[in-house]
């Protein structure tokens, strides 16, 4: 077995429902138990001009190996009516694989860890709501990437999944 990192995003046909529901196609992977979930984060776009995205970070424990657990999250996008037309575009649902295990992969359709998971407040955060002790393959803590992420521009939404406006 081995610990995934997922993160999820969507920005477009109800980006909260897709997510949640993203959620319980994770837990239902074969050869997969979803371990944990982070709470559910709201965040500014990255590229052009489009709605602002929610994002969330799963913890599997999956028998599948990188490749294959890559095109499982590849046929839960599918199932989402994904498209990718525009590079950082708007999308239905969004699944990367964060990390995997203690891996360090270089493949031509999967690098791990994400190439830009040090530098993403809304995937270093949801992180931090899983495993906050925890450690990169290269020996980054993510302790240390959170004090050089500030948590700006993130909004983290109750268990009902509206925003919290105090």
């Amino acid at each position: 077995m081995a610990l995934a990192y997922v993160g999820l995003g969507s920005n477009l046909e109800d980006p909260l429902a897709q997510v949640t529901r993203a959620f319980d196609e994770l837990a239902a992977l074969t050869h997969t138990s979803l371990i944990a979930r982070s709470a559910i984060y709201s965040s500014a776009p990255i590229g052009p001009e489009q709605p602002d995205y929610i994002n969330a970070v799963a913890l599997l424990d999956t028998q599948l190996e990188p490749l294959a657990l890559l095109d499982a999250l590849q046929s839960i996008e599918q199932a989402h009516q994904r498209v990718r037309l525009q590079h950082w575009g708007p999308r239905t649902l969004d699944l990367d694989i964060l990390l995997y295990d203690n891996q360090t992969i270089q493949h031509a359709r999967l690098v791990v860890p994400h190439p830009y998971l040090t530098q993403r407040g809304f995937v270093l955060y949801p992180l931090a709501d899983i495993s906050p002790n925890l450690q990169l393959p290269d020996g980054q803590t993510l302790q240390a990437l959170l004090h050089q992420c500030p948590f700006e521009g993130l909004v983290r939404l109750p268990d009902n999944g509206l925003p919290n406006h105090r």
